[in-house]
């Protein structure tokens, strides 16, 4: 079986999805996948996955931890994109699967071919806590990467079809040890200055930073890295506690680790917004409409039970469903991967 799989760049949560997706399928050899990338640089790539195909796509342009649509209108190009979808091949392929990727989807829908849509952002089809939300917004989500048939995954099903997440994480059989001392901190929508002015009261705690702006270096209690995902896998392991954004993929990694959660959501942004509201409803984290230093303070020296959340390998049952031509309903799916 032939499939195209477009994967939506904006978020490293998508790409941390997609590479979990690629091991499963490994165990699937009668499936060829052709990966497409959108909405990111290619030359930032797309995880773990080596080869794929790229497109422009949509992204968004955030600045001091709030979309900034100016930047976001400059930033995109509609005539490149439409031009994209015209230009798309999907001839000769068994199946079309996107994870929120534009291109693939409207390429298809403009073309009478059906698609399947798999990620965080198809569960906002079902009534789950919403914060941020409007007509123009939820419209503008929905037809962003529409899908004939979506498979939306979120912390909890809401008592609706929706399954659990894909957790990206290859954890060691033996943890290492976990430091009472050190939070973990992946702001990357924020500005660093404002980070390191915010974590620099609290002498007693050792901060590792991850941002995009950053540059490997320490500074007493400080210390900034960047990006790299095997890094930040081991400082994730041994960290105590996580300060982030509202973001799906990480808080999912943090859920299952049973790390303690301090969540700061992207303004503009519904989803962030809407994921914030989700945690704060369940009591699975702390959130924080702004870099608050007094709440920071008060967060860490609470004490704190993190939850912990065992999930199942989403990533492998999604494989079996697609190897086997989809045919079992979503809501068989998710009722099994909930039991």
């Amino acid at each position: 079986m032939k499939i195209l799989y477009g994967v939506q760049g904006t978020g490293n949560g998508h790409i941390s999805r997609a590479s979990a997706m690629l091991a499963a399928f490994a165990n699937h050899p009668e499936l060829e996948i052709t990966w497409l990338l959108s909405g990111r640089d290619k030359s930032r790539g797309c995880g773990a996955i080596n080869k794929f195909e790229w497109r422009a796509g949509f992204t968004f342009a955030t600045e001091n931890g709030r979309i900034n649509l100016l930047k976001t209108a400059r930033c995109n190009n509609l005539l490149h994109f439409w031009r994209d979808i015209s230009t798309l091949k999907l001839d000769g392929y068994d199946m079309l699967i996107t994870d929120f990727e534009p291109v693939l989807a409207h390429a298809a829908r403009k073309r009478g071919l059906p698609t399947v849509g798999l990620g965080h952002q198809y569960a906002f089809r079902y009534p789950i806590p919403l914060r941020g939300s409007n007509p123009l917004v939820k419209g503008l989500m929905d037809c962003f990467a529409p899908a004939n048939r979506s498979v939306g995954l979120h912390w909890h099903h809401f008592d609706h079809p929706i399954l659990p997440p894909i957790v990206d994480l290859d954890i060691p059989a033996v943890l290492p040890p976990t430091e009472a001392d050190k939070v973990l901190v992946y702001l990357p929508f924020e500005n660093l200055a404002s980070i390191e002015q915010m974590c620099s009261h609290w002498l007693d705690q050792e901060f590792y930073i991850y941002h995009p702006d950053a540059q490997n270096r320490d500074a007493g209690n400080l210390h900034l890295r960047s990006i790299s995902r095997a890094g930040f896998k081991q400082d994730l392991l041994t960290s105590s506690r996580v300060i982030t954004n509202s973001g799906f993929e990480l808080i999912s990694e943090c859920l299952q680790l049973g790390k303690a959660i301090l969540a700061k959501p992207v303004h503009g942004q519904m989803e962030q917004l809407s994921n914030a509201a989700a945690l704060a409803q369940l009591n699975y984290a702390t959130v924080m409409d702004e870099l608050n230093p007094q709440l920071v303070r008060k967060w860490l020296k609470a004490d704190i039970k993190p939850v912990q959340v065992t999930y199942p390998d989403v990533a492998q049952a999604l494989a079996r469903w697609i190897a086997g031509g989809c045919k079992q309903s979503e809501a068989e799916l998710a009722s099994e991967l909930w039991g």
